[in-house]
């Protein structure tokens, strides 16, 4: 691995290597030789690193969710598919060491070694650095994907508002996008809910879908607390 292409991953990580071998260990597969470490126990190490601040930061994020839909929403998320997407994005793939024969057969665009070259990268962050650095990486590279699942697993906020608003005031809440910023790989949106010209709920969210949800979530609450004998 070349300096650049070093530098290069620990940026796309958010995170400096203090003990460089660490980092040579996780993209080393097994196939790479006997004698060599490989990355399956840093994988495995990981693998439970993400599960727990995953779950660490849903449960921030989803207070009011129960632990089945908490679970439901860390499954769609923590999978093969999404982690060797992850590990494409940070192009992994370039910078793993394999064996002649894993070389041959496609090692480098295999679903199963992305993901687990994904797992092994973040099992050696925690290994040089400790928790909140291994959380830090999982909150950067998934804070999009857990605004964008705000309706998997959990009630569809939106549904459920114009349900309630139908039957407590006979019309349906306007939503209204106050606020875009960002990037265009980073946009920010902000929406707000009124109801007869009053604002029940502000959100915000990666997507217009995610702010009006987290706006609903938000107005929603409100409007148990004021009318909690009529619903």
């Amino acid at each position: 691995m070349t300096p650049e292409s070093r530098a290069a991953l620990e940026a796309g990580l958010g995170h400096r290597f203090a003990r460089a071998d660490y980092l040579a260990v996780a993209l080393t597969h097994r196939s790479f030789g006997v004698d060599t470490p490989n990355n399956e126990k840093l994988e495995f190490l990981g693998d439970a690193v993400l599960a727990l601040a995953m779950s660490d930061l849903l449960m921030a994020r989803f207070p009011e969710a129960s632990e089945g839909e908490l679970s439901k929403i860390r499954a769609s998320l923590v999978n093969a598919d999404v982690l060797a997407r992850k590990a494409r994005e940070l192009d992994v793939g370039s910078a793993l060491r394999f064996g002649k024969g894993e070389e041959k057969s496609g090692g480098r665009e295999k679903v199963s070694i992305l993901a687990s070259g994904y797992e092994a990268l973040l099992g050696a962050v925690y290994a040089d650095a400790g928790y909140e650095a291994a959380r830090a990486m999982v909150e950067n590279h998934f804070a999009a994907d857990i605004e964008e699942h705000l309706t998997v697993g959990l009630r569809d906020y939106k549904t459920r508002l114009q349900e309630v608003t139908q039957r407590l005031f006979r019309e349906a809440p306007v939503y209204t996008l106050v606020e875009e910023s960002g990037p265009d790989h980073a946009k920010r949106f902000a929406s707000e809910i009124a109801l007869g010209g009053r604002c029940y709920g502000r959100g915000v969210g990666h997507s217009k879908k995610a702010a009006e949800q987290a706006a609903a979530r938000e107005a929603l609450a409100a409007l148990e607390r004021e009318h909690a004998d009529r619903l």
